[in-house]
């Protein structure tokens, strides 16, 4: 693979209730562990990172593929949803939802370009294999 573009990021702190920024700068937030799995909440957590970054890149995946099929994506969003809990092994694992709006687009096509860009999205790349992934167009 050639690489077009590195992020970095720096976590400091005690990890999940810690502090992580990017290297320029740009991006810089206090974690706190979600009262869902004990701590205090009240700041954001890695998973609510992971869903916005795989919310975004995947919206961005699928205009691309809507653009090559000539279909207009005004008004469309992806929500991401990204559980995490205890697996089979002692760790904790992922799950992602990924819920698509399309406005104006029929729910064939629609689910077709959400497939294509399931192929394509380096987020669904990376987690393929790894972390049960729901694709969801909404009505």
């Amino acid at each position: 693979m050639r690489v077009l573009y590195t992020a970095e990021a720096l976590a400091t702190g005690d990890g999940r209730s810690g502090h992580v920024r990017t290297s320029d700068g740009l991006f810089e937030a206090d974690l706190a562990v979600p009262k869902a799995m004990g701590g205090p909440g009240g700041a954001t957590n890695p998973e609510q990172l992971f869903a916005a970054g795989y919310a975004a890149c995947f919206h961005s995946a699928l205009k691309g593929v809507a653009k090559r099929a000539k279909v207009d994506t005004t008004g469309s969003s992806v929500g991401a949803r990204v559980g995490i809990g205890p697996d089979d092994a002692g760790g904790f694992g992922l799950a992602v939802t990924l819920e698509v709006v399309l406005p104006g687009v029929g729910r064939e096509l629609a689910q077709d370009l959400v497939g294509k860009a399931h192929q394509v999205c380096p987020y669904s790349n990376a987690t393929r294999g790894n972390v049960e992934v729901t694709l969801v167009v909404a009505e």
